[in-house]
């Protein structure tokens, strides 16, 4: 791949050999085959080799010949793209979209590239997201730990957002709450919308992600203080942002990216399918 001026090189395909790759469906379909059964097409209901293929049905080209089972499927059962009718090409392609654009792709975007219905372009986009988010293993660590907040500026809302969030307070009242975590063993991250910055809630998270041996590095935020983990702060308050190795930059890193995605890609993300967005669950 051809190397672009900054750090963000990344290996792989253009986008113009990944078009030649797959030009059609059908070759499209051919490769999803190969990486998906590499020994030979296998039934994905009883794990049968016994297969026939070829079979002159629409949209169920395969058939396990096993008698306890004799079900029909085809290349997409038991994916991300099951009970979808989006062609394998839009598939790959969007795959790639979503992988290699740092700030994601939206779905408005998606639409006018692939000829397809904005809902089915949001569909095909989320579906992807969620199989990243899918079997993560524990960080190893050293596992750095932020939180932040997402939401307009109060000075851009309407007065009746304005009035109605005057009595609340300042900061970041009004504004939905992300906790996250990135592991710099293997560049992996992880994170989810929280209802509370409380102990309770921000320890949870780090439990669930960080292996119980890993060091875990945050700001000094109050409810970082008691986690029990081998566990060191950087002084945020005091202007100390670095101690060696010791630092957030990679999980603040995250948030830029993610706020630029906002301000830039998706324009607004709301609350309720925040956790579906990118940078959530992948690698960074």
């Amino acid at each position: 791949m051809a190397r672009a001026l900054g750090k963000n090189h990344r290996k792989g395909i253009t986008f113009k050999q990944l078009l030649k790759k797959f030009p059609t469906d059908l070759k499209a379909e051919e490769w999803i085959v190969r990486q998906r059964w590499p020994k030979g097409v296998c039934c994905p209901h009883c794990g049968s080799l016994n297969v026939q293929t070829g079979c002159q049905h629409k949209t169920m080209p395969f058939r396990c010949r096993e008698k306890v089972c004799a079900k029909r499927f085809s290349t997409k059962t038991s994916t991300v793209m099951e009970g979808s009718k989006i062609g394998y090409q839009d598939w790959i392609v969007t795959a790639f979209l979503v992988m290699t654009s740092l700030k994601s792709v939206s779905s408005m975007k998606l639409h006018r590239d692939l000829g397809i219905t904005q809902k089915s372009a949001w569909f095909l986009a989320h579906r992807l997201r969620a199989a990243l988010a899918e079997d993560a293993d524990l960080f190893s660590g050293p596992v750095e730990v932020d939180e932040t907040y997402m939401g307009g500026e109060r000075k851009n809302m309407s007065n009746a957002k304005r009035k109605e969030l005057a009595d609340t307070g300042r900061g970041p009242v009004g504004k939905t709450a992300v906790v996250g975590a990135k592991d710099r063993e293997t560049n992996r991250v992880a994170a989810t919308v929280i209802q509370s910055t409380d102990a309770d809630t921000l320890q949870g998270f780090v439990k669930d992600h960080a292996d119980s041996e890993a060091t875990v590095y945050t700001d000094d935020a109050t409810a970082s203080e008691s986690l029990p983990f081998d566990h060191v702060s950087v002084k945020h308050s005091l202007q100390e942002y670095v101690k060696g190795d010791v630092h957030t930059n990679g999980i603040e890193s995250l948030w830029s990216l993610l706020k630029r995605a906002h301000t830039g890609t998706f324009h607004r993300l709301s609350p309720k399918h925040l956790d579906h967005y990118p940078m959530f669950n992948i690698g960074f």
